[in-house]
């Protein structure tokens, strides 16, 4: 029994203890409050029976309460990994999943800093990537090379690594690079997971904290999971982002076609558009109009083979450096697409290998052409001055159709100059005996604009022997513009074309075919026929001066007989005396009958006695100041070279045709002149 003075443990120690640890597993109480309730029954008197039983249950409840925390650390971490599945579901932003991935590990695993590196295949190594909690910019640019540090060797092993403390860890390979970074953020325990796609390492998930800390098993899985969704979190960015490029790439395919389409479209239009104006019958001006309509710039030239020009459009003249335009048909036609220089666009006119000519477009020339801007086909690009590849092509079939235009101009002209110069050959042959011009050769030479009623020059033609199919040609091209006719003819190429003087004609077919053959051409001119039956004579005459020509070292020079001086009056017939007469003496001859003078008598005097001006003026009974003041008015008249061996020659042989009288050299339109020399009326 007990003694009335022992009252025994007080009531209700123990289940005040119990009631209070309940309290605790209710408030979720800290571990170390747990203790009290055992403390306050062993103060408060409990036996030993119920010290046990309240430490009993005080063990219980720590088990409950630490199983409740490691319940609850689950549901915050797989309601972790639920929004972060939510956050890839959503599809945002890439580096705002990753940053809320770390940011989650660094909150579920209690520690000071998280960070994710990735790999990066060209450089072989694994880089900073997305950053939670750290302070140091050294550790924040940090790279680490496989198999370095703690990191590295995740990377380079895919496994999971983790140190307590990493400072002091040899286990690991250390770098100058990686050991400054991490002292001066100031870590010691670090975890590292692999991030995998499949068997592939794309880069690490670390947590990491600046105190000594051994990680367990169930943070290394917590952070390996929340490591899966950020390597599936990359991996379907990845996938989106190739998709979208591949969706960019398709739209850019599909609209690169419909370009293309649209421009193959355009350029077969332009081309059938083009080929059809060739076929109705268009000429080269029209050509050109039409491509610079098209293709815009400040204008279009169209060359022949030489360089010379057949066409051209636009206001503003298309300039070439010299020697540039020869350069370039040579690249365009070498390349087989136009080319640009000096700001303008140049492309050869082509058949198979021969050239034809070429085009040359101003003003869309590249950035620094000073030509106006143009647009693209559809007007909403930005301005360019250049060709686009749609227009580049469209230039280039404008050469094919221009070369098309060319060959059937060709041969045309070809089929035309067979018949011209038929036509020219029988008017030039020396009529059989009896036969009178028929009326069918002036209707001939009417069907191709020809009209034998007017004057005619004949001008016979000569050059190198290998360019004399050229010269022909060039020879018929002058004759159509001067409404004549051309070809060869026994040897030589003949021109026929309406003139009144055949020496000017002569000169300037000379100095025209030269430059076009690039080569001297030797023109001996003679006419004008009074009519069809003459010219076979005035033909005869034409080859006596070209030959003469010849002779006299005039090769590359054009002249008709009166401009060969008194051996043109000895090759010729007599109706070139008086042109002859005329060209020498005319000027004095009409300042004689103008003004009443005695120059020409003067003149005669002179060098009658020997070109003596003092027996002069004794033959005429004037002062010698009088016989010098009448011949420096004859050199006046006649020029500077009247009085040398050449000119004087020259000179008296007029004389001497004059004083002959009409009798002897008749001239056309005129009677003749009287033995004074003035002229006598017709």
């Amino acid at each position: 029994m007990t003694s009335a003075k022992d009252p025994g443990p007080a009531p209700g120690g123990a289940t005040a203890a119990l009631r209070e640890l309940l309290r605790l597993l209710h408030r979720s109480a800290p571990v170390e409050q747990f203790t009290r309730p055992a403390e306050r029954a062993r103060a408060a008197g409990a036996g030993p029976a119920e010290q046990a039983l309240v430490e009993e249950a005080t063990q219980v409840a720590l088990d409950i309460r630490r199983t409740l925390d490691q319940r609850r650390r689950r549901e915050a971490e797989l309601t972790a990994l639920f929004d972060t599945a939510g956050d890839l579901a959503a599809l945002r932003d890439l580096d705002a999943v990753l940053r809320a991935i770390v940011h989650r590990a660094r909150m579920l695993l209690g520690t000071d800093v998280a960070y994710l590196t990735l790999n990066d295949p060209g450089a072989g190594d694994t880089f900073m990537r997305v950053t939670d909690g750290s302070v140091s910019a050294a550790f924040q640019q940090l790279r680490l090379g496989m198999g370095e540090g703690l990191g590295g060797l995740v990377a380079q092993t895919a496994r999971p690594y983790a140190s307590a403390d990493y400072r002091t860890d040899d286990r690991f390979r250390h770098t100058q690079a990686i050991d400054h970074g991490v002292r001066e953020e100031g870590l010691r325990g670090i975890l590292g997971v692999p991030l995998r796609v499949g068997t592939r390492v794309i880069g690490v998930l670390y947590a990491a904290d600046r105190a000594v800390r051994a990680f367990a098993p169930d943070a290394v899985a917590l952070l390996s999971s929340l490591a899966d969704h950020a390597a599936v979190a990359i991996d379907s960015a990845r996938l989106l982002e190739e998709t979208r490029a591949a969706l960019v790439d398709l739209e850019a395919a599909t609209e690169t076609a419909r370009a293309q389409s649209e421009a193959m479209g355009r350029a077969a239009e332009t081309h059938d558009r083009l080929t059809r104006l060739v076929l109705r019958g268009g000429e080269v001006d029209d050509v050109a109009r039409e491509v610079a309509g098209l293709l815009g710039g400040s204008g279009l030239v169209v060359y022949d083979a030489d360089g010379a020009e057949l066409a051209r459009v636009g206001a503003e003249p298309v300039r070439l450096p010299d020697g540039a335009l020869a350069g370039a048909l040579a690249a365009s036609r070498s390349g087989g697409r136009a080319v640009e220089v000096g700001g303008v666009w140049v492309c050869a006119v082509l058949a198979g290998p021969e050239l034809l000519g070429g085009l040359a477009l101003g003003g869309r020339g590249g950035p620094d052409d000073s030509g106006p801007a143009r647009r693209g086909p559809d007007d909403s690009g930005p301005a360019d001055s250049g060709l686009a590849d749609s227009e580049r092509r469209l230039f280039e079939r404008a050469g094919l159709v221009t070369a098309l235009l060319l060959l059937l101009r060709r041969s045309v002209a070809h089929a035309e100059d067979r018949v011209r110069g038929e036509l020219l050959a029988d008017l030039l042959a020396a009529p059989a005996a009896g036969r009178v011009h028929d009326t069918g050769r002036l209707l001939r030479a009417r069907r191709l604009g020809v009209d034998l009623g007017r004057p005619h020059a004949v001008v016979v033609l000569d050059c190198d022997a290998a360019l004399r199919s050229r010269l022909a040609a060039e020879a018929g091209r002058h004759a159509r513009a001067r409404d004549g006719l051309a070809g060869p003819h026994q040897g030589r190429v003949v021109l026929l074309a309406p003139a009144d003087g055949p020496g000017a004609l002569a000169r300037t077919l000379a100095a025209d075919l030269g430059r076009a053959l690039r080569a001297p051409v030797t023109a001996g001119a003679a006419g004008p026929a009074a009519g069809p039956e003459a010219l076979p004579g005035v033909y005869a005459q034409a080859v006596r001066c070209l030959e003469a020509m010849h002779a006299l070292g005039r090769a590359g020079q054009g002249a008709g007989l009166p401009d060969l001086g008194f051996l043109g009056v000895l090759l010729g017939d007599g109706a070139d005396v008086g042109a002859y007469v005329d060209r020498v003496l005319g000027p004095v001859l009409e300042y004689d009958a103008r003004r009443g003078t005695e120059l020409l008598r003067t003149l005669e005097a002179y060098f009658a006695e020997g070109a003596s001006p003092a027996r002069t003026k004794d033959a005429l009974h004037v002062h010698v100041n009088t016989v010098v003041q009448r011949l420096d008015r004859i050199g006046q008249l006649l020029g500077e070279g009247w009085n040398t061996p050449a000119g004087a020659l020259e000179v008296q042989l007029a004389l001497r045709i004059l004083r002959a009288g009409p009798a002897a050299f008749p001239r056309p339109g005129e009677s003749g002149r009287d033995g004074d020399g003035g002229r006598r009326p017709g």
